[in-house]
C-alpha cells in the first residue's frame, strides 16, 4: 500500500468513530424516553421492569432523573464525538505522536466500555457498536504501524 492509503487507513476510522459517537450522544439527547434505548439489558441488569419502578410512589420522579441523566450522558458522547473529529482534521493524525495519543485514548476507553457491556449487559446491543469501534480502531492501528516505516 501506499504511504497515502496508509495515512488515509490510519485517519478515516477515526472520523467514522467520531460520526458514531456525535450521532449516538444525539439518540440519547431526542429520545422521549433514552433509558428504552437499552431497555432489554437494562431490564435484566435491574432485575425489574420499568413500569414496576416508576409505579411505586418514592419513584415517581425517577423517569426525570433518568432523563437528565440520558441527557447528559447524550451530551458527553456528542462532545467526545465531535473531540474526536476536530482532533482528528487538525492533526490528520500525521505523526506518530498524534496517532499513537488517539489510538491509546481510545484503547483506553474502549477496554473500558468492554469491560463494562460484558460484566453488566452482555446483552446491549451496544455490544456490537463497541465490537465496531474496535475493528475501526483496529484498521486505524495496523495503517498507522505499517505507515511508520515511511515517517522521518
Amino acid at each position: 500500500m501506499t504511504p497515502k492509503t496508509l495515512h488515509n487507513l490510519t485517519m478515516m476510522p477515526f472520523f467514522v468513530i467520531g460520526i458514531s459517537a456525535f450521532f449516538a450522544g444525539f439518540g440519547w439527547l431526542f429520545a422521549p424516553e433514552p433509558w428504552l434505548l437499552d431497555e432489554s439489558a437494562n431490564v435484566i441488569l435491574l432485575d425489574e421492569q420499568y413500569e414496576n419502578l416508576f409505579a411505586d410512589d418514592i419513584n415517581r420522579n425517577l423517569p426525570r432523573y433518568l432523563k437528565l441523566l440520558y441527557r447528559f450522558f447524550g451530551w458527553w458522547v456528542s462532545l467526545i464525538g465531535l473531540l474526536t473529529l476536530g482532533y482528528t482534521y487538525v492533526t490528520r493524525l500525521g505523526t506518530k505522536v498524534y496517532r499513537a495519543t488517539i489510538q491509546i485514548i481510545y484503547f483506553i476507553g474502549l477496554t473500558g466500555i468492554l469491560i463494562i457491556l460484558l460484566e453488566f449487559i452482555p446483552t446491549s446491543p451496544f455490544l456490537f457498536l463497541n465490537i465496531f469501534l474496535w475493528l475501526m480502531w483496529s484498521v486505524s492501528v495496523y495503517a498507522g504501524l505499517k505507515l511508520s516505516k515511511y515517517d522521518h
